[in-house]
């Protein structure tokens, strides 16, 4: 008899009853690699579908993931992850223009260095903001009952797809002689404020301007928030 290595659950059979997990592992090999990048990318329910589900129908989609069935999307931090990881490595390869934040602080400042980290990493520092923006929009739209971390799990998938459409226009923008990534970021903001109006209500006109004005005092909030950081360490300092 064997004893389960996550649970210690007494097993006779190749799986343990209790949790699940396999009593002997298989070895990590050129097809196990395969199998887990194919989870990933697979159609059914990778990130292909995770995309295009939330792009067709994201209110739908986000809810589903919440109160039905969370087998079918990418973890949504998963997917924020990647999202981001994509627009950086893009943002990298083709060079085009990064960041959203305009500044100027002393150089040598502790300020001037946050800014230039959040100027800089456009993908992470949206992951930062997301909290911000998630307290916000607990309190416009407090009288649908979603608590905190389920508005921080509609904004990893929402701002995920933002990410990536930042990123194709990014790459358009480097590839053609047209001025268009100032376009990308507004339709991917557009986007993000559809969609957080569609998982409430897509009906109530007025969660639409409520979803901008969360999203506006969640990045003015973000903004103060590092500001005050880096003037407190520069005062320490």
């Amino acid at each position: 008899m064997n004893i389960c290595k996550n649970c210690k659950t007494e097993v006779t059979l190749n799986y343990c009853p209790n949790c699940g997990n396999p009593i002997k592992l298989t070895r990590i090999n050129s097809q196990y690699i395969v199998q887990e990048v194919g989870s990933v990318l697979n159609f059914d329910k990778g990130i292909f579908y995770t995309i295009r589900e939330l792009i067709l129908r994201p209110g739908k989609t986000i809810r589903q993931f919440i109160k039905e069935d969370r087998n079918r999307l990418v973890k949504p931090i998963v997917f924020i992850i990647i999202s981001s990881l994509i627009y950086s490595i893009f943002q990298q390869l083709f060079n085009f223009e990064d960041g959203y934040v305009g500044y100027s602080f002393e150089k040598d400042s502790a300020i001037h260095s946050i800014f230039n980290w959040v100027s800089k990493n456009y993908g992470y520092s949206n992951i930062l903001m997301g909290i911000f923006i998630a307290l916000w929009i607990k309190i416009f739209f407090k009288k649908y009952g979603y608590n905190f971390y389920e508005i921080l799990i509609l904004l990893c998938f929402v701002m995920g797809i933002g990410m990536l459409l930042f990123a194709v226009f990014g790459v358009a923008d480097s590839l053609i002689d047209l001025k268009i990534i100032d376009k990308g970021y507004l339709i991917g903001i557009l986007y993000i404020l559809w969609a957080i109006a569609q998982f409430f209500d897509k009906k109530k006109i007025w969660n639409y301007p409520k979803a901008l004005v969360s999203y506006f005092l969640g990045m003015v909030t973000f903004m103060i928030g590092i500001y005050a950081i880096g003037a407190i360490i520069d005062a320490m300092s």
